[in-house]
């Protein structure tokens, strides 16, 4: 199938525009390897000690300075029912690698949150650091440099974003990503947001709705609806970084146990010491990233992938943009119909055909890169795949099936649910937002209405219990951007604004925070980007001002005369009391050294250009070889 022009030249122009910095990388890349194991380059004493501790076929096996050493990096606790079944997979692990004559260690752990439970609560201003954090947990747990390739454990919001960020700074090693898999369905998530309203309203006690929450999340595994943590895994199949149909497999399975061991073996078998060296630094490249942004809106996927997508290809060296995201949404169709976009739930959206169905249809209608490498190999094709268990205990694969099996979850790119990825970027005097429409109704997706301007979640629900906002409204929250209080989510907001839009009123959001994949009906225009700490026009905003906030045209504008407006000043607030308590004060770094949330908000940068290492060419030979380029190794392959 011919790839889609516009997927094409959006391509070519991310290559083009990353051309200095991914050719840094790569360079760094190919330095980092030495011939032979990594340990290789350790001294004596550096080994002993990184073996001292290993039974003594193990200790034997990494001193012949032959057999591969394959890293656990691991996002273990107890507190994410996700992440819970993560605790006996290093024993299945190791003793996996041991059968194809490979050593694996636990190198590290890293740092784990949920939002669920921080979700309003001060610890939420963490949240969105605690991506980078485990980016460099991950990068502590392989400084020791003893490792050949590195399996990554984790599933959720902030959690596979930082391992994957991690990981691209070791680009040489090769990666495999390991789910845990969704919980099984409990309550649908349709009665769970009705629980939520009722509650809003008043008409549910809390005993009610602390009883429907924990019918729907009632054991280990993934939250069913399709937010960030979903999200993420579908994006790890994808990007070829799973094997595939991993990713929605239950927890405590056979099936589950089989493919992780089957993906430790992989990772043993993908080193720099096989024939089938495949590091993750060139698996993931501009190709890779235009799939996952694809993937993310052909599935109506979390917005907050509009800051990680953004983070991870900057780790590997490549620039994208929101415009990158706008364009492609206009032109991928939405297959799926996954809560919060529809009442299924990814136990359903696995059943009706699950991943392998899907990219399968986004490849044959032009949509995805196939000439890409994954974990198995050159060709995406390959993960057009389901698994299943056989009679031996080990997984096998047969294709993905010929048509879905529901129709209502799962549908072919020849009649999508929507011509569109429900993505859009709106821009105006106020800035660069994200909208996500893809469960808003048409006739919701443009608002015009006087702007109340609050400074925080608290601010606005308090105004909603008075019931002083039952009228038509935009509502402005400010001050929640990454440098004001580290961009929480706030869907706090949520079940109120459903409210009032259930009542007939025309209301939206615009606020520099966030909303994720939970986000829902009403529509918000959210990391509105530059935030008020950098200088951001929403701190010009008065009560009263109208807004118009259109997805259709991609307006985000205050209708206010132009020398009224720049009349005015930014608005000040005192943020002292975001910075201290619960840890914050321990994250003012990351606060003072955040990027725009266009550009990842990210604490770290693009990679430094290396002349004398890299020969860089003009951004438009977009078709030339450098040394160290992904062409370059495919060709030294």
């Amino acid at each position: 199938m011919t790839l889609h022009p516009v997927v094409d030249s959006v391509t070519a122009r991310i290559i083009a525009r990353s051309r200095p910095s991914r050719g840094a990388y790569l360079a760094h890349l190919d330095a980092a390897r030495i011939q032979g194991v990594q340990r290789g380059a350790l001294s004596c004493t550096n080994l002993a000690h990184g073996f001292a501790a290993f039974p003594a076929n193990d200790k034997l096996s990494l001193k012949e300075y032959k057999k591969p050493s394959v890293a656990i990096v691991s996002s273990y606790n107890d507190m994410l029912s996700a992440h819970q079944p993560f605790e006996g997979f290093p024993q299945i692990i190791k003793q996996a690698v041991r059968e194809v004559g490979a050593v694996a260690q636990f190198a590290g752990g890293v740092p784990a949150m949920c939002d669920g439970v921080t979700q309003g609560q001060p610890g939420m201003e963490l949240s969105l650091f605690s991506r980078d954090t485990i980016a460099m947990s991950t990068a502590v747990a392989l400084s020791h440099n003893m490792f050949d390739a590195a399996l990554y454990l984790g599933v959720c919001d902030k959690i596979v974003p930082g391992l994957l960020i991690g990981a691209l700074h070791f680009g040489h090693l090769p990666a495999v990503f390991v789910p845990a898999g969704p919980m099984t369905s409990g309550l649908s998530n349709q009665e769970k947001a009705k629980v939520r309203q009722l509650y809003a309203q008043g008409k549910a006690t809390r005993e009610d709705l602390l009883e429907g929450e924990s019918k729907a999340y009632h054991g280990a595994g993934t939250c069913t609806f399709y937010g960030t943590a979903n999200s993420n895994q579908m994006l790890m199949e994808v990007m070829g970084l799973h094997l595939p149909g991993a990713a929605f497999i239950t927890p405590n399975t056979p099936l589950r146990d089989a493919l992780t061991k089957a993906a430790a073996q992989r990772a043993a078998g993908i080193t720099a010491q096989s024939a089938n060296y495949l590091p993750v630094g060139h698996i993931v490249d501009e190709k890779c990233i235009v799939n996952a942004v694809v993937g993310l809106l052909a599935t109506g996927g979390s917005t907050n992938h509009t800051l990680h997508l953004v983070a991870i290809a900057k780790a590997a060296g490549i620039v994208i943009d929101w415009n990158d995201f706008n364009e492609l949404s206009a032109i991928v169709p939405m297959l799926t119909r996954i809560y919060p976009n529809g009442d299924a739930d990814v136990n359903h959206f696995h059943a009706a055909g699950g991943t392998g169905y899907l990219i399968r249809e986004l490849l044959d209608a032009g949509l995805l890169h196939e000439d890409v490498n994954t974990i198995l190999g050159h060709g995406l094709r390959a993960h057009c795949m389901e698994p299943f268990l056989g009679e031996d205990g080990k997984v096998f694969w047969k294709d993905a099936p010929a048509a879905s099996a529901d129709e209502s979850v799962l549908r072919p790119a020849s009649n999508p649910f929507a011509p569109d990825g429900g993505m859009v970027l709106v821009a105006g005097n106020l800035g660069r937002a994200v909208m996500k429409v893809s469960a808003v109704k048409p006739q919701h997706r443009t608002v015009e209405a006087p702007a109340l301007v609050f400074n925080s979640q608290e601010d606005f629900m308090a105004a909603y219990k008075a019931g002083s906002l039952d009228r038509d409204f935009v509502a402005v929250l400010r001050f929640q951007g990454p440098r004001a209080n580290g961009m929480p989510e706030l869907h706090a907001l949520t079940p109120a604004l459903a409210n009032l839009q259930d009542a007939g009123r025309h209301v939206a959001l615009v606020t520099d925070g966030r909303m994720s994949g939970a986000s829902g009906k009403v529509p918000a225009a959210i990391h509105v980007s530059p935030e008020i700490l950098a200088g951001g026009p929403l701190g010009l905003v008065r009560d009263g001002d109208i807004i118009r906030l259109d997805a259709f045209t991609g307006v985000l504008e205050a209708l206010v005369p132009a020398d009224v407006w720049h009349a005015r000043s930014l608005v000040t607030a005192d943020l002292s009391p975001n910075h201290i308590g619960m840890g914050r004060e321990l994250f003012s770094m990351f606060r003072s050294t955040v990027s725009a949330a266009e550009e990842g908000a990210t604490t770290f940068g693009l990679p430094s250009p290396i002349p004398t290492t890299v020969a860089l060419h003009d951004a438009d030979n977009v078709g030339d070889t450098v040394p160290g380029s992904d062409e370059d190794f495919l060709a030294r392959k």
